[in-house]
């Protein structure tokens, strides 16, 4: 098997979706949804805890500035969604889907990731700092000034996105491909950047960014 092949049976699984939907949704403690297909609703500054999202497609939703702790979400597809400032710390999520979704400041952190794609979203200044992340993709993302602190990866793809300013401090790079992705500055530990893929243009702006001077 080529080395290409082996990556790409990494990439992300696609969610398992239903059939047939309801559209019975709300922010509650402890209440698991399953099957349900949305859209156009709001539901900013709300707050829940232990909430479940299963084989459900969400359009066009809005959750600015709310607060769900520990919330699971499984074969799950954000499309179109404004989950600005959004705060998930410590969720968990499963073949889910983010497409075309606005996550500004979103905060990811401590969450567990799997088998997730991000495609076309903006995503300056979110948050994944100390995720476990594996079998995770971001296409075409703007995640300029994201935090990536002390992130754990396994087969993590960055393909065509905005990285500038980006911090993964304490975040070993040891595999990760950044050479088509663009950034003025990015924010990396010396002693994690071993096996790191850059591009010619990328190991400069790196070197320039530890301090090294090339003449």
């Amino acid at each position: 098997m080529s080395k290409k092949a082996n990556l790409d049976k990494h990439r992300p699984a696609p969610p398992n979706l239903p059939t047939h939907f309801t559209e019975d949704f709300y922010l509650e403690d402890e209440v698991t949804f399953e099957g349900i297909k949305i859209e156009d609703l709001d539901y900013s500054y709300l707050n829940a805890r232990n909430l479940m999202i299963k084989g459900s497609h969400l359009k066009k939703i809005t959750m600015q500035r709310t607060r769900l702790e520990r919330v699971e979400c499984s074969n799950v597809v954000f499309e179109k969604c404004d989950l600005s400032n959004l705060d998930w710390i410590g969720g968990s999520f499963h073949q889910v889907v983010f497409d075309q979704c606005k996550l500004t400041g979103t905060n990811f952190a401590e969450s567990y990731l799997r088998d997730c794609r991000f495609t076309n979203c903006i995503a300056n200044f979110a948050s994944f700092s100390a995720t476990n992340v594996k079998n995770v993709q971001f296409d075409n993302c703007q995640l300029n000034d994201s935090e990536f602190f002390e992130a754990t990866w396994k087969h993590l793809f960055l393909e065509n996105n905005e990285l500038t300013n980006s911090n993964w401090m304490n975040t070993t790079m040891a595999g990760l491909d950044l050479t088509t992705n663009e950034f003025e500055g990015i924010v990396l530990s010396q002693d994690r950047l071993r096996g790191l893929i850059v591009n010619q243009e990328q190991a400069l702006t790196i070197a320039a960014g530890l301090g090294i001077k090339i003449v």
